[in-house]
């Protein structure tokens, strides 16, 4: 069994005038949002062997303060998460996923799509919560009974879906 972490990065600042949209910083309740959901994973025995995140300071930040609870050394940014599809998403974690459980910070509305794409069942709440909206610092569980280099639509398991408003 393998597992993907699909993590949206927290909240984050407004932009300031004349900076871009790619250097957004998260403000302090994305901080400790974070660090919430990391704990919330850690008590849960998520933990990812592997991160790809975007090279957005918002997702990096996220990772950041998540690192704080999740001690993974195996950390890979890539720009191409914060300006990819969904269908980009999943061939950067088919490429870049190992053998390993994965967890992607990125952003939306990648996020919500590729977690409802791979999902062909779930569990009631975790459906129900990803298709009322994938808020900042959500976390999706997906299931696999293949490693992620081969997984496709609709073979996953929607296992959980955390959201800080829940923890």
């Amino acid at each position: 069994m393998t597992r993907l972490y699909l993590l949206r990065h927290a909240r984050a600042k407004w932009a300031e005038p004349g900076s871009r949209d790619y250097d957004r910083a998260l403000d302090p309740s994305g901080k400790a949002d974070a660090e919430t959901v990391a704990a919330s994973m850690l008590l849960a025995g998520y933990v990812p062997d592997r991160v790809l995140c975007s090279g957005a300071r918002r997702a990096r930040e996220t990772w950041e303060a998540a690192s704080r609870h999740l001690a993974v050394t195996d950390v890979e940014y890539l720009d191409g998460l914060y300006s990819s599809d969904a269908g980009g998403y999943l061939e950067i974690i088919r490429q870049n996923g190992g053998s390993g459980s994965v967890l992607v910070v990125g952003h939306n509305p990648m996020m919500e799509d590729l977690a409802m794409a791979l999902s062909r069942g779930g569990e009631t709440d975790a459906l129900a919560a990803v298709a009322g909206g994938f808020p900042t610092c959500g976390l999706a569980v997906i299931r696999f009974s293949t490693p992620l280099a081969q997984i496709a639509p609709e073979d996953g398991y929607l296992e959980e879906f955390l959201a800080p408003r829940d923890l």
